[in-house]
């Protein structure tokens, strides 16, 4: 094999070439993973940062929680209820609407709504209510309930006592305890 001066020539630039693609292609892969690698460190930048604006709005949220417990405490004195206050179940809420005890002490009320069998509540200034559909006012339904409600009295007594009891509900569950505020 009789190698001339252009052919070994041209097997120098070939060579040349080979070697220049393959030190490319390892400089692409090299390339590529520091790419990947600050790909990576910008995703924990970036999570970082979410976590710090999270501790920042949890910091706020409970300092301003404090501020509100401190003004609470200092202008207001509310508390949170506590378990007596909750009905424990259907039995409890059933001794609700029994009849008090004969002597027991009426109820603390802090307010009352006149009633409109009590003399003068009609004549209170207040606009009645009237129907839109019939004309009719809200007094005149009522009693247009109550008539019938009176044919039916006497035939059932513990339906009677129900509804009495039930309408006499409201005025013993009307009660409101003031937390006392806290020192000052």
């Amino acid at each position: 094999m009789n190698l001339t001066r252009d052919r070994v020539r041209s097997l120098g630039w070939a060579s040349v070439l080979l070697i220049c693609a393959a030190m490319t292609i390892a400089l692409s892969l090299r390339v590529n993973a520091v790419k990947s690698q600050v790909h990576d460190t910008e995703k924990r930048i970036v999570a970082m940062q979410q976590e710090v604006d999270f501790l920042d709005t949890e910091f706020l949220t409970r300092s301003n929680q404090q501020a509100l417990r401190q003004l609470n405490d200092l202008e207001f004195g509310y508390k949170a209820p506590v378990a007596g206050q909750y009905i424990e179940g259907e039995r409890q809420l059933a001794a609700l609407g029994m009849a008090a005890v004969p002597g027991a002490p009426e109820p603390i009320r802090y307010a009352n709504a006149a009633r409109p069998e009590e003399k003068g509540a009609a004549d209170s200034g207040l606009l009645a209510m009237v129907s839109p559909v019939t004309g009719a006012t809200a007094a005149a339904l009522a009693e247009a309930e109550v008539a019938p409600a009176l044919t039916r009295r006497g035939r059932d007594p513990e339906r009677d006592q129900l509804a009495r009891d039930a309408a006499a509900l409201g005025k013993r569950l009307a009660r409101i305890e003031v937390a006392e505020a806290g020192e000052q």
